[in-house]
């Protein structure tokens, strides 16, 4: 019989996505052998950012201050305003370099079978963010997917009842997609051909 702090490891390693038991056990066998340096800084790293890490007034990705360095900058494009799900893909569209505007972050999407909706993802604020004076166009990144494509037809009808422009990437994501895995010259050809909706 295993300890019980060795189970409880193995165990907070399978909130990871994509770890299954086997891959947690693997992952607590190889810190705790042949990487207690990494797992100490690990640790420590996880701790910080539980301490310092918030959600960004204006765009709701994380930061350690109350706006974060983007929505902050001046030289950012303030009358576009880009939706997507989590911040792994606002970073695949930075790395693009092809778009200079603003972000909301939804930090998921819209799945009813998990219990998501409008009300969990907040989307009140997206609202009220996307009408904010000098917003002229919202560009919907949500993935590909069922629940993405269900996210963006939700978003777009409730800004298009407030009178804002929606535009939405265009296909050369692939379907069920993410962003997260898609290749850079693919989102920026996506961000150039992004179609009104």
């Amino acid at each position: 019989m295993s300890p019980s702090s060795l189970d409880e490891l193995i165990e907070s390693l399978r909130c990871l996505p994509g770890v299954g038991p086997k891959s947690a056990q693997r992952m607590a066998y190889h810190l705790l052998q042949r990487d207690q340096h990494g797992a100490a800084r690990l640790g420590r790293a996880l701790i910080h950012a539980l301490e310092v890490l918030r959600h960004c007034e204006r765009c709701n990705s994380f930061t350690e201050e109350r706006v974060c360095p983007r929505c902050a900058n001046p030289r950012r494009d303030a009358t576009l305003l880009c939706v997507v799900e989590m911040p792994a893909d606002l970073a695949m569209i930075e790395q693009t370099h092809s778009y200079s505007g603003l972000y909301y972050v939804l930090m998921g999407r819209l799945s009813p079978l998990d219990g998501v909706g409008p009300r969990e993802l907040r989307l009140d604020k997206l609202l009220a963010r996307a009408t904010e004076e000098g917003v002229r166009e919202v560009i919907l990144a949500t993935n590909f997917t069922n629940e993405g494509e269900a996210t963006a037809h939700t978003v777009a009808s409730l800004l298009a009842a407030r009178g804002v422009k929606v535009s939405r990437l265009s296909r050369g994501v692939p379907v069920g997609g993410e962003l997260e895995h898609t290749d850079i010259g693919t989102i920026a050809q996506a961000l150039v051909e992004r179609r009104a909706v």
